[in-house]
């Protein structure tokens, strides 16, 4: 397989590349009907990343990555009714989906807004009003 590419988002401008190397993968296969291993629908992929050892996670983003992983190991399977490159190639979209929400750096904080007086009037009011002219709306075809 190639190198893992994450989509860019926010947070990630460019996206980022993990390199083939830093991921670990296995695979099992549980035994066909005949007792033999078959290639489709019964094999599972999982695959393994080291956040701590990972050359191409920035500072800020590894610290990111430990807040929701504090042991440093990512771990994504997939095991649905797929061959074994299918499974390949979900488990990956996966790990990059993961990654790119992980390392996404959190939104601005918001300043927190005084409600209005009278806003609570207000908005009944509207509400009111809003189902009157529904039920007017609703008298002119008779």
């Amino acid at each position: 397989m190639k190198d893992l590419l994450v989509p860019s988002g926010p947070g990630l401008p460019s996206g980022l590349v993990v390199p083939d190397a830093d991921l670990v993968e296995r695979f099992s296969r549980s035994p066909g009907p005949g007792g033999q291993s078959v290639n489709t629908s019964d094999s599972r992929v999982e695959l393994e990343y080291d956040v701590r050892s990972a050359s191409t996670l920035t500072d800020s983003q590894r610290s990111r990555a430990l807040r929701r992983w504090p042991d440093g190991k990512v771990v994504i399977a997939a095991s649905e009714h797929r061959s074994q490159h299918r499974n390949r190639v979900a488990a990956r979209e996966r790990l990059a989906a993961l990654l790119r929400e992980a390392l996404a750096p959190p939104p601005p904080p918001r300043r927190a807004t005084r409600p209005t007086r009278g806003s609570k009037e207000r908005r009944l009011r509207a509400k009111k009003e809003r189902g009157q002219t529904k039920a007017l709306r609703g008298r002119v075809g008779d």
